[in-house]
């Protein structure tokens, strides 16, 4: 079955992985809460976290191809400068690229803790919705052809599925090109 909705797949896609049982709702989270207050339509994705999993397997468990789970990474620049930098779950940053396109030095990706200093979410969990601190916000161009993707909701074991032109409108992200096959 493929998802085309937002809220029509939400809990088609919920239900046993793996002999465990998913919850087919996920309370609400600071990310879930902000969409909301936004006006940002999106459907809820539930899954059973993995560690280590990441996309592939948030990807398997859902059904959905891995290119359009998009992960949120926390970055900094040389000055240690905090950024989001969203990218299709199946490809990886080349930081020079992103630096160069930027306008900065050099980036590179944050520590676990500092990630959740800058963004008030574990990693595996890290939402660009909602964040602790607001920061400059990167999302790979060929993201907003997809007509939806599924991104962190603000906890691990939980995707939500927005359309890519909502991401625009609430985030304001710059477009860049950095992405790299993984």
């Amino acid at each position: 079955m493929h998802c085309t909705g937002l809220r029509a797949c939400t809990r088609a896609r919920a239900g046993p992985v793996l002999g465990e049982n998913v919850s087919k709702h996920v309370p609400e989270t600071p990310a879930t809460q902000w969409l909301k207050r936004q006006g940002v339509a999106f459907g809820e994705h539930p899954y059973r976290y993995v560690e280590h999993g990441g996309t592939a397997e948030s990807a398997r468990q859902l059904g959905v191809d891995e290119h359009s789970v998009v992960k949120t990474l926390v970055m900094q620049d040389e000055a240690a400068k905090p950024l989001f930098v969203l990218m299709h779950g199946d490809r990886k940053v080349s930081t020079k690229n992103l630096a160069r396109q930027v306008g900065r030095k050099s980036i590179a990706p944050c520590a676990p803790g500092v990630a959740q200093r800058h963004s008030g979410y574990l990693v595996g969990g890290t939402s660009p919705f909602g964040t602790k601190k607001k920061l400059p916000v990167y999302i790979e161009k060929s993201i907003l052809d997809l007509p939806l993707i599924y991104i962190n909701g603000g906890r691990r074991g939980f995707l939500v599925g927005v359309r890519p032109h909502e991401l625009v409108r609430v985030l304001a992200p710059q477009q860049v090109e950095c992405a790299l096959a993984d």
